[in-house]
C-alpha cells in the first residue's frame, strides 16, 4: 500500500516581526486566511512598538512587554506561529514556494513568503566606536543599555539632529542632564522640513538648554579605560586640535538603511530598499515586501503621487502591510493614502500631514515663538503638506483635505481666526455646486453612551 499520510499544509512565512509584519499576518486573518502564519524575527520579545523607546522606553515608563502589539493569547487564538531568536540567512524559493533556513538551522517551508525586514541604524567608522557608552538605538534591547546608562550619565552627546536623536536630546535635557548635539548639516532635520520648521526646532532646543552645533565634524571618540568621556570635534579654523566635548554617553543616530540581504540573495530588484509596485509586489511577482524595507510608488492621493520612495513611518508600514495582504492572497489592492508622521520632542509635538518634496511655496500660520503654529507647503497653487507644532486641530483638517482632494489658496491659510476645517468645508461645499451646509443639531441619546476604554475621552 502507499504512504497515505499528508503532507503539511503550507501557508505564509513572514520574515521580520516588526509593524508591518504583525500587520500583515493580522491582514491576512481578517480576509479570512486560513493556512498556517508563521511570524519569525531576530529579537528575543514578541513584536513591539519602536516608536516609544526613543521616549517613554528611555524614561522608564514602558517596558518592550508593554509596548507589544498584540497579547499571547491573540497570536495563539489567531494560529499565528510566532517564532523569536531566529535569523533567516537563506531563502530557496520556487514558484509553488520554498523553503527559509535560520542560523540555528531550524526550516521554515512556504507557499506565500513577505519580506518585512525593516531598517537598521547606519553606522559611521568614528574612531572610538568600540568604546563602552556609545549607542545606537533601534531596539528594545539597545533601548535597555541605553535607559541605563542614561540614568548614570552627567554630560550626553547626540550624534544627528533628526527626529530620534532630537527625541532622545530633550528626554536626557528634561532629565537634567547637560545635552549637546552634534549635526553635520547646516540644519536640523533638514531632509523632513521647511527651514522655518528646522529654525523653530534649533531655537526652541536652545531655549530649553540643549547645545546644538550645526555643521560639526565629529573626528572621533575619546575615552578612559574603555569607556568614551568624550567627542573630539573638527578645528573650524584649522589651526590646532577641534574642541572636545565631554560624554558620560553617545547616542549615534543619522537614520537608518534598509535590510535588503534576503532580497538580494533572492534576485529581487533592490534600490534603497526592496523594489515594489502598488501591490507591495516585489519583482519576481512572487513576494511581496512592506514597511521600512520597501521602496515603492510614492502613495500619496491626488496628484502628487509622483516618483518612488521609502517611507519610515507606523502609519506607511500598517498601510502597505494590508495592501500586500491582499495581493497575497490575490485580492484587488493598491497602496494609496496621506502619508503622515509625528515626532514627540518634550512638551513639542510635530504632526506632519503629506510629502513636501517638490514645493515651491511655503506658507506660515501662526507664530512660532508662541510655540503652536503650523507650516503649510503648496505645489502650483495647491497644498501638498504641513508641519503643525502643537496643532492638532491644523494636522487633521490638513489630513483630511488632502484626503479629499481639496486645497484652500495660500493667501487665506495664515489667518489664524478662521479655522483650517472651515476653510476647507468651504472648498467642499463650493465644489459639490452648493452653499456649505448649516450646523445640524446633535440630539443626544437619552441612555448616556459608555465611553470605550482608551479613548481620548476616557
Amino acid at each position: 500500500m502507499g504512504d497515505t499520510t499528508e503532507a503539511p499544509r503550507l501557508g505564509t512565512l513572514i520574515i521580520g516581526n516588526c509593524q508591518a509584519g504583525v500587520q500583515l499576518a493580522s491582514t491576512l486573518r481578517e480576509l479570512g486566511d486560513t493556512d498556517p502564519i508563521t511570524l519569525v524575527g531576530e529579537e528575543p520579545h514578541a513584536p513591539y512598538q519602536r516608536p516609544p523607546l526613543s521616549k517613554a522606553f528611555l524614561k522608564g515608563e514602558a517596558t518592550a512587554d508593554s509596548l507589544a502589539f498584540r497579547t499571547h493569547d491573540f497570536y495563539r487564538e489567531h494560529s499565528i506561529e510566532l517564532v523569536p531568536r531566529e535569523r533567516i540567512f537563506r531563502i530557496i524559493r520556487n514558484a509553488d514556494g520554498g523553503v527559509a533556513t535560520a542560523e540555528s538551522g531550524r526550516t521554515f517551508a512556504f507557499a506565500r513568503l513577505a519580506l518585512t525586514t525593516g531598517a537598521v541604524p547606519r553606522t559611521i567608522p568614528f574612531e572610538g566606536s568600540e568604546l563602552e557608552g556609545v549607542s545606537y538605538l533601534r531596539t528594545a534591547t539597545e533601548a535597555t543599555v541605553l535607559e541605563q546608562q542614561l540614568r548614570e550619565a552627567r554630560n550626553v552627546v547626540v550624534v544627528g539632529g533628526g527626529f530620534i536623536g532630537l527625541e532622545v536630546a530633550a528626554g536626557a535635557r528634561s532629565a537634567g542632564k547637560n545635552v549637546t548635539v552634534l549635526e553635520a548639516a547646516p540644519r536640523l532635520v533638514g531632509r523632513a522640513v521647511s527651514e522655518q520648521t528646522s529654525e523653530f526646532y534649533l531655537q526652541a532646543h536652545r531655549r530649553r538648554g540643549i547645545r546644538v552645533v550645526l555643521n560639526a565634524q565629529v573626528v572621533r571618540f575619546v575615552g578612559e579605560h574603555d569607556r568614551v568621556t568624550g567627542v573630539e570635534l573638527g578645528s573650524r579654523d584649522d589651526e590646532g586640535p577641534g574642541e572636545i566635548v565631554a560624554a558620560d554617553v553617545v547616542l549615534i543616530g543619522v537614520g537608518v538603511a534598509p535590510r535588503t540581504e534576503l532580497a538580494v540573495q533572492l534576485g529581487l530588484e533592490v534600490e534603497n530598499g526592496i523594489v515594489v509596485d502598488s501591490r507591495a509586489l516585489a519583482s519576481d511577482g512572487l513576494t511581496v515586501a512592506a514597511g521600512d524595507c520597501a521602496n515603492m510608488p510614492n502613495p500619496s492621493i491626488g496628484d502628487f503621487g509622483a516618483g518612488r520612495i521609502r517611507l519610515e513611518s507606523v502609519q506607511n508600514a500598517v498601510e502597505q502591510a494590508k495592501v500586500a495582504a491582499a495581493t497575497l492572497l490575490g485580492l484587488p489592492a493598491e497602496h494609496r493614502t496621506v502619508p503622515w508622521f509625528w515626532s514627540d520632542q518634550a512638551d513639542l509635538k510635530l504632526q506632519i500631514a503629506g510629502l513636501s518634496g517638490g514645493h515651491d511655496r511655503v506658507v506660515l500660520r501662526g507664530d512660532p515663538d508662541t510655540e503652536k503654529f503650523s507650516v503649510l507647503y503648496y505645489r502650483d497653487g495647491r497644498l501638498i503638506a504641513a508641519d503643525c507644532i502643537n496643532s492638532p486641530l491644523d494636522f487633521m483638517a490638513v489630513k483630511n483635505a488632502l484626503h479629499k482632494g481639496l486645497s484652500v489658496a495660500a493667501d487665506v491659510v495664515s489667518d489664524t481666526t478662521v479655522p483650517l476645517k472651515k476653510l476647507f468645508a468651504a472648498v467642499e461645499a463650493a465644489d459639490a455646486g452648493r452653499a456649505a451646509p448649516s450646523p445640524v443639531p446633535v440630539v443626544l441619546p437619552a441612555v448616556p453612551v459608555p465611553i470605550p476604554a482608551g479613548s481620548p475621552a476616557a
